[in-house]
Order: C-alpha cells, then sequence, then structure tokens
C-alpha cells in the first residue's frame, strides 16, 4: 500500500491478473508518488513555488498536486481563517490541505513508511468524474482566490492504474516474468470503506482498516475524529504540583524532581530558592552577633556599636552613616531643605527665602526692596523665593531678563498708511491728501473739492483718494499747463470751425459765431467791418441815412460788473465846435444797454443790467456829429456775445 504526504494512502486492491513485471512497475510508480508527494509539500512548506505544468518525469503530478494543496492549507491558516477543505478538492487534496493547515506553528515532517505485504498499485483520489468545477456555481470567498489557476477537475479512467508505464530496468528473459496471472485478493478497505470516515489518516490492514492522526492531534473514542492534542503542562491544568509535568498524546505524566541541595528550598512551582536562615523564627546566631544571609548559606558576625548619627551596614562589619533627610528623620521645618553631613544633618532655606529665628521658619525675601533699583531697569515684581523684571509698554524683556528694549510697533503695522517707530512706541502719520483720524491708526481721504469752496479749479472740481482733478467742458476748453484753470479753444484759428468761405468766424469764450457781412443797398464794402454810403439822391436822405456803417465785435463773461462801459464812439480826429448825439435805435428791446455822452464829441454804451450767459446782442448805436452847421450819421452795429465765465 502506498501512502501520499499526509500519511494517508490510497491502494485500489482488485481481483486483477496480470504479469509480474507490470506488477513490479505498478509498485515502483507507487513508491515514486509516495516520494514526489512528500517532497512536494516540503517544497510547499519550504516557501518554494509550486510548479506550473506537469513534466513527463515519474511522479511530477503527484509533486504539483501535493505542493498546491499543501500551499493552499498554509495560506488560509497565514490569513487566520479556519481549515475548511473545499468539497471540490478530492478526498486525496482534502487531507494533504488539512495536514498543511492544521499542523503546529513550529513546523514539523511527517514520516511515512510504506507496508507492502502484496502488490498494491496507487491510484488517483477519487472526483467527480469528467466534471469540471464551476466557479460560477462557488460563493466569493477566499477560495476564489487561492483556487485560481489549480486545477480541480481530474481526467479519470476507468482502469484503476495510472496511464503512462514506468520502467524499473531493462527486462531480461525469465527474469521476473512469472507465467499466468496472480491474484490480488487483499481490497483496499480504507479506499471501499473508511475513505471519507477517517479524519486524517486512514491505515489499511490485512482484514480491515483504523484511522490515525498527524502528530499533535488525538484520536477519540469514535475512532474516526482527530482533534488537536491539549497541553495540560503549557495551560496549568495538571496536578502534578512541584513535579515536572509531561505532556502526553491525549494526556500528560508527573516526573518526580531531584531534591534540592542544602541550604535552598523548593518554590510553588517547583523551582529550588536560598533559604533565609536570617530570617526563620529560630535564630541561628547568639545575640552577641548579627546573622547575615549568603546563597545556601549563612554567617554570624559580632554586633558593632555605633555613634550618634551611624548605624552598622549590611554586613555588620563597619559603621555607616544615618541619612536623616532620606530616612525622614529630621527636624527642618517648612520651607526648609534638609541636607545630610556625616553624622548629622542641617537645615537650609531655599534660595530666596531666609530663616526668620523669631517664627522659626523661612520666609522669602524681597529682593526688588532689598536691591531696589539694581536688579531692573523698568520694573521689579517680587515672586515666592524670587523676583520678575518687567517692562513698561512700548519696551520687552531683553534676554538677560533685566533691560528692556525698545519695541519696533511699526513691524506689525499698526498704522493704515506710515508709521514712525519712536522710543517707547510709534506715530502713525498719513500721506498727501489724507488726515489722521481720532483713533490715530486710520487715514481717510481729504475732500479738498468740498475744503477749497471752489478756489481750486475754475470749471470743475473732482476728488480723487488722496488728492483732486480739475476738469474743463467738454467743449471750447482745455486744460492749462497749471491743471487748474481751463484755456478758451481759438476755434477760428485752429481751423475746428464750420463757417463758410461768406461767414467770418469770431471766438468767443468756450466758442466761436459764424458772422456774415452784408452791405445794404447803395453801400459798398470797403473792409471786413465797414460799409460806405455811395451816393445819396439829395441833402435831405444825405443827413438821414448814416455815412459810414462799422460792425464790433464784443465778448465779456457774465461776472462782469454792472454798470459796465463796454463801448465809446466819437469822430476820429474830433474838432473844435464838435458836437454828437448818441442813441440806441435797435437791439435793446429788454433794456440791458444805456448811452452816455462823455463829452462834446464821444459817447459810450454800458450794459446796465447783469447777463445770464450765454447770450447774443446785435446792438445799433447811431451817432450824429455836428459839424460846422451840418449833421452826419454814423452807425455802429456791435454784436454782444455774453459768455459763461472764465474757466
Amino acid at each position: 500500500m502506498g501512502f501520499d504526504s499526509t500519511g494517508i494512502g490510497y491502494s485500489v486492491h482488485l481481483i486483477v491478473y496480470f504479469p509480474a513485471r507490470t506488477a513490479q512497475r505498478q509498485c515502483c510508480v507507487g513508491s515514486l508518488g509516495e516520494q514526489q508527494c512528500l517532497a512536494g509539500i516540503n517544497a510547499a512548506r519550504g516557501g518554494e513555488a509550486c510548479p506550473k505544468n506537469v513534466s513527463d518525469k515519474c511522479g511530477t503530478d503527484s509533486y504539483k498536486e501535493c505542493c498546491d494543496c499543501c500551499f493552499l492549507g498554509l495560506q488560509l491558516r497565514a490569513e487566520g481563517r479556519r481549515c475548511e477543505p473545499h468539497s471540490y478538492l478530492g478526498f486525496h487534496c482534502r487531507h494533504v490541505f488539512l495536514s498543511c493547515c492544521e499542523e503546529e506553528e513550529s513546523g514539523h515532517e511527517e514520516s511515512y513508511s510504506a507496508v507492502r505485504e502484496r502488490p498494491t498499485f496507487t491510484s488517483s483520489p477519487p472526483l467527480q468524474k469528467g466534471r469540471p468545477l464551476n466557479h460560477s456555481n462557488l460563493k466569493s470567498s477566499i477560495w476564489d482566490h487561492h483556487l485560481k489557476g489549480f486545477s480541480l477537475c481530474a481526467a479519470v479512467s476507468d482502469s484503476p492504474f495510472p496511464r503512462e508505464a514506468f520502467s524499473i530496468g531493462e527486462e531480461q528473459d525469465g527474469g521476473n516474468a512469472v507465467d499466468g496471472p496472480i491474484e490480488v485478493d487483499d481490497m483496499d478497505k480504507c479506499q471501499l470503506y473508511a475513505g471519507n470516515s477517517c479524519h486524517h489518516r486512514c491505515v489499511n490492514t490485512p482484514s480491515s482498516f483504523r484511522c490515525e492522526c498527524f502528530p499533535g492531534y488525538v484520536l477519540q473514542e469514535d475512532a474516526f475524529t482527530c482533534v488537536p492534542d491539549i497541553n495540560e503542562c503549557a495551560q496549568q491544568s495538571h496536578n502534578c504540583g512541584q513535579d515536572e509535568c509531561v505532556n502526553t498524546v491525549g494526556s500528560f505524566r508527573c516526573n518526580s524532581k531531584p531534591r534540592c541541595q542544602l541550604g535552598f528550598n523548593r518554590d510553588a512551582q517547583g523551582n529550588c530558592i536560598d533559604t533565609d536562615e536570617c530570617g526563620a523564627s529560630t535564630q541561628p546566631c547568639s545575640p552577641a552577633f548579627n546573622c547575615i544571609n549568603t546563597v545556601g548559606s549563612y554567617t554570624c558576625q559580632r554586633k558593632l556599636v555605633c555613634s550618634r548619627g551611624y548605624h552598622a551596614g549590611p554586613d555588620g562589619s563597619r559603621c555607616v552613616d544615618v541619612d536623616e533627610c532620606q530616612s525622614g528623620a529630621h527636624r527642618c521645618g517648612d520651607g526648609q531643605m534638609c541636607h545630610n553631613l556625616p553624622g548629622s544633618y542641617r537645615c537650609e532655606c531655599q534660595t530666596g527665602y531666609e530663616y526668620d529665628s523669631f517664627r522659626r521658619t523661612c520666609v522669602d525675601i524681597n529682593e526688588c526692596w532689598r536691591y531696589s533699583g539694581r536688579l531692573c531697569a523698568q520694573t521689579c515684581e517680587n515672586t515666592p523665593g524670587s523676583y520678575e523684571c518687567s517692562c513698561t509698554s512700548g519696551f520687552r524683556l531683553s534676554s538677560d531678563g533685566k533691560n528692556c528694549e525698545d519695541v519696533n510697533e511699526c513691524l506689525a503695522s499698526p498704522c493704515s498708511q506710515e508709521c514712525a517707530n519712536i522710543y517707547g512706541s510709534y506715530q502713525c502719520y498719513c500721506r498727501q491728501g489724507y488726515f489722521l483720524r481720532q483713533d490715530g491708526h486710520t487715514c481717510d481721504d481729504i475732500d479738498e473739492c468740498s475744503q477749497s469752496i471752489g478756489h481750486l479749479c475754475t470749471y470743475k472740481c473732482e476728488n480723487v483718494p488722496g488728492s483732486y482733478q480739475c476738469a474743463c467742458p467738454e467743449y471750447g476748453y482745455t486744460m492749462s499747463a497749471n491743471g487748474r484753470s481751463c484755456k478758451d479753444i481759438d476755434e477760428c484759428t485752429t481751423g475746428a470751425h464750420n463757417c463758410s468761405l461768406a461767414e467770418t468766424c469770431y471766438n468767443i469764450q468756450g466758442g466761436y459765431r459764424c458772422l456774415s457781412l452784408n452791405c445794404p443797398p447803395n453801400y459798398r464794402k470797403v473792409s471786413d467791418t465797414r460799409c460806405e454810403r455811395i451816393s445819396c439822391p439829395n441833402y435831405l436822405d444825405c443827413q438821414n441815412s448814416p455815412l459810414r456803417i462799422t460792425y464790433y465785435y464784443l465778448s465779456f463773461q457774465s461776472n462782469i460788473v454792472i454798470p459796465a462801459q463796454i463801448f465809446r464812439i466819437g469822430p476820429s480826429p474830433a474838432y473844435s465846435g464838435d458836437n454828437v448825439i448818441i442813441s440806441i435805435t435797435q437791439g435793446n428791446e429788454d433794456n440791458y444797454f444805456s448811452t452816455r455822452k462823455l463829452n462834446a464829441y464821444t459817447g459810450a454804451v454800458y450794459l446796465q443790467r447783469q447777463v445770464e450767459g450765454p447770450r447774443d446782442f446785435l446792438v445799433n448805436v447811431e451817432m450824429k456829429l455836428w459839424r460846422q452847421g451840418t449833421f452826419t450819421t454814423f452807425h455802429a452795429r456791435i454784436y454782444v456775445f455774453i459768455t459763461g465765465n472764465s474757466m
């Protein structure tokens, strides 16, 4: 009968007839299968990779199967899962799996033996014939991972023998050949009856079978089930007492320990420990001696008489100092420190304290009062046992803990604009065009336009953050170089007007006018601004019609001071005896203008009422000149343009 790596043999005992040489080959195949299976298990336990394919070499199929099944068991054990083989693994693979999964952590190598009473033949463990595993029927579990790439389907032939044919050696005529068939009459009862009954290992016997367990397990009373052996010694569930506990399969035994040497006794755990003879109720030494325990024995030493502040040492051979401070035998008061001295001790106050003999206690020293002005640069504050220096606002304590140094508050940006650090403080100030608010930190914009009452700009002032800007009307003006006043654009000079060639362009404040000079009938144009009479039919007509018509252009702003003399008229040159009469014949319907005689031969035109510009007037002024007994008439046609105030 052949065994696999778990010690479970799969032997098929049939009544067959075959030549002896064939029997030898089958025995060889079975033996090689055992060895290869054991090698595969050892390879898996050793962490080697199992082969992916089966070669033609004899026994490699057993090596691969046992290696894969053992690796699967080791993997589940490493992941802390229960050792429950999958039903599709097959009988042989299941037992190899359990052998590797349930073995002890330290690991062991199982021993295998082959008992061959008659020729036996090892066949593959029975699987479902010809039907492969359907993975879709399995629940998602650890098996889905570890069975990946592992063949669960084995081809089963009708023959119980392997397909391969192996040879032991060259056949020789008459060697081991047996004429006629031999009968294999012993059937493998493990294969027929107990294959799925034994928990671990089934051992075939000539007339029956028996179940065996792997090392570390014990067979139960039902003769089939194996359970892990309980180590009563490790679990302290034995009753050996001080004796030595030795675990056995399914039980334990108690071995008596040897007696301890003289001077030692056994403790509750059975260990030999030193006996303290000096601690016994009966002292082994006389009263004049001290008992000193030693390992396994003791010694007696004469007692010492030590002076005050000393006591005998541990060995009793000399006097050693008593540390009153450590033992608490001192009499130092609260707040005092105890300093041990040879044979005595001294009580001292802690640093920063002094002893008050009246109250017999340590009291705090006020260093700030005692050393006034010498400890701290600014402020000294007494604390229990010490003192602390501090600084006023705007200073911080130096690294020496005594002096004060200025704090640059400006580094923390406390001001909205500019910050100036000063000794012990800081000052915020604002840029031009801003003023500092009462909080001393924030800068607000100054509205120069509202505060200047119109003196900054001649036309319009626009406030901007930190400053202001002057503006001019959209048309007719441009900003002067000073940035404040608006300068009139002379459209007539720059050619920016739209007057025709027949018209005269006249520039006014903020604009221009296109004027057309047309002389009336019987007059001829002698210049751009003057028309003269050509002729007159009679004396009366010559006296009443003007000899000359002259055009004038005047421009004034609305804020002109009233009354304002805007025009003067008279003969040029004037002669003695000349006299003039001045009057406005047209263009003064609203009485904005008036005339006044300055002297006998000079008259003037006045603007006597305030005019809100812009407004245009065409005023016709008539002057009658009396000279040498004859009146001569002159007309002055005055264009008066009232514009807005200057920019």
